[in-house]
């Protein structure tokens, strides 16, 4: 089985790729594709996927720190 990818987009959501199950606090299992979005602005009409709302609205560039393990 592959790893599952969460890749967190510029200015965007949060880019899920590979098998995974999403639940809500009730344990209800939300339909999910192989690959589906995030949303991290909260505006989406579709939470707690992304509908493209914040397009020109929302700022977020997050970048992981290197360390020596880190491959280059």
């Amino acid at each position: 089985m592959s790893k599952v990818q969460i890749k967190v987009m510029d200015n965007g959501p949060l880019r899920v790729t590979g098998p995974v199950e999403l639940i809500d606090m009730d344990g209800n299992t939300f339909e999910t594709k192989q690959t589906f979005s995030l949303c991290r602005c909260g505006r989406s009409a579709k939470l707690p996927f992304c509908d493209g709302t914040h397009k020109g609205t929302f700022e977020s560039c997050v970048r992981a720190k290197k360390t020596l393990n880190d491959k280059q």
